[in-house]
């Protein structure tokens, strides 16, 4: 086992890491830039290294200040987090290649799923369901417009190194082709430096359900259920929940079962959750990330497990401490993520906290790295919290979390706290029937 990990993230993220690896009994380190210098994770580590300036290329980015941190330190291996450098292949090979561990699948894993079309190509052949699309890129407009009439329309054009929503755009008619295919293209280009796009069959009313899995590197790996993640504005998560409202109990064995081979076959190491479009009893398979999702703490309280703790173990080079057999879902767990967002616009609210209480009582946890008098800085993503609830059905974990909001104060700035207010008074909320439409149409009626 390490005897020291440095977290190479900041916010809540690195927090939990942090925690983890305290019960462990093992050292931390944590990195920051100048303006986290009084983040809760730098005060809770064993130790700080500062790695640059605000911008995160420059910090949280900066690969040979981050390598220089471990060797200062001595620290064994590097947690990622999320987002970040949690799915950069290249710095992977680095880390390894200075003999230090990375806390996460292989580099070669990455580099597969980080790209669309081999990671389609790639989940097929292991016996993946996919959305009907193009075999690979399409190499130019004449091509989209032929593939388009043989799938049928409508049609969604994505980048192939794409993610968030960059990159990607629906062509409902032949007409409209023409334009989404060069909007796209430009649009890749700009955000991932890589203009080739392909071509996905357009579900009309899915639901976005993501299966997380657990590999030990070895050729062995378990599902640990599904999420429900149709709750979306933009592309981006707000609500999650396990087990997924619609998903059957018969449904999520043969699809966590088929995940769970498909990742054991390619010998995958650690966290990993592979996404689907769910509708009329079907799965597609769309992404996989090869990381700990923000979401994972909705899987951690219906089984009871700790993923922090096994990605540490794994990475060590021990077994998984479970088996398929000892996985049981207690329960029902609902995650909302909080952002320092002004509301309607959902513009960015950093400023300073002058007073924060997070809420408590039976089944309730608050992952945050606020506290009273902090700033939170300008630079980084928006997430300020995530309010998970469990309860033992549904309707109780709803109840709870209407009642964990209610308890919540972050004064200072402006949070997205009052949608989540709003959105448990929703019919489609309360009996769990919406698709990954339903929160747009219901953002722009309501808070237009």
């Amino acid at each position: 086992m390490f005897d020291k990990i440095l977290i190479a993230n900041r916010g809540e993220i690195a927090l939990r890491v942090i925690r983890a690896a305290r019960e462990m009994d093992i050292g931390t380190v944590a990195v920051h830039s100048t303006a986290d210098a009084d983040a809760m994770h730098v005060r809770m580590a064993d130790e700080s290294v500062c790695i640059g300036p605000p911008s995160a290329a420059q910090s949280y980015l900066n690969f040979p200040a981050i390598i220089s941190a471990c060797e200062v330190t001595g620290a064994q291996a590097i947690h990622p987090g999320y987002g970040f450098l949690s799915e950069n292949a290249n710095f992977v090979q680095i880390v390894e290649d200075h003999e230090l561990t990375f806390i996460g699948p292989r580099a070669e894993h990455i580099r597969i799923m980080g790209d669309k079309i081999t990671a389609k190509e790639t989940m097929r052949e292991l016996g993946v369901p996919c959305v009907p699309g193009s075999e690979g890129g399409v190499p130019d407009l004449e091509a989209a417009q032929r593939i388009g009439e043989e799938i049928g329309y409508p049609v969604i054009v994505k980048a192939t190194a794409g993610g968030g929503g960059r990159g990607m755009k629906l062509a409902k008619t032949a007409a409209e082709m023409e334009r989404a295919f060069q909007t796209a293209r430009s649009e890749a280009k700009a955000a991932f430096g890589n203009d080739e796009v392909y071509l996905e069959k357009y579900l009309g009313a899915p639901r976005h359900i993501e299966v997380q899995v657990f590999g030990d590197g070895k050729g062995n790996a378990v599902h640990l259920g599904e999420r429900d993640c149709s709750l979306q504005r933009r592309h981006q998560k707000v609500f999650e929940e396990a087990p997924g409202p619609s998903i059957t109990q018969e449904q999520r064995a043969e699809i966590g079962k088929t995940c769970a081979d498909a990742v054991a076959r390619i010998g995958y190491a650690g966290a990993g959750t592979i996404e689907f479009l769910f509708e009329d009893g079907e799965f597609y398979f769309i992404e996989m990330n090869t990381r700990l999702q923000v979401e994972h703490p909705v899987t951690e309280v219906i089984f009871g497990v700790d993923l922090v703790r096994e990605q540490i173990r794994v990475a060590a080079g021990l077994p998984l401490s479970f088996a398929q057999e000892d996985l049981r879902i207690n329960g029902h767990a609902i995650e909302v993520r909080i952002n320092a967002e002004k509301l309607p616009s959902f513009s960015p609210s950093p400023g300073k906290i002058t007073q924060y209480h997070a809420p408590g009582g039976l089944g309730v946890r608050m992952d945050s790295a606020l506290y009273d008098g902090y700033r939170i800085p300008p630079y980084y993503d928006s997430l300020i919290g995530k309010l998970i609830v469990h309860g033992r059905d549904r309707p109780e974990a709803l109840a709870r979390l209407n009642r964990a909001l209610g308890e919540l104060i972050v004064d200072g700035v402006d949070t997205t706290v009052p949608l989540f207010h709003a959105l448990l008074q929703q019919e489609a909320v309360q009996t769990g029937n919406y698709t990954i439409h339903w929160l747009e149409e219901w953002l722009a009626q309501n808070l237009a």
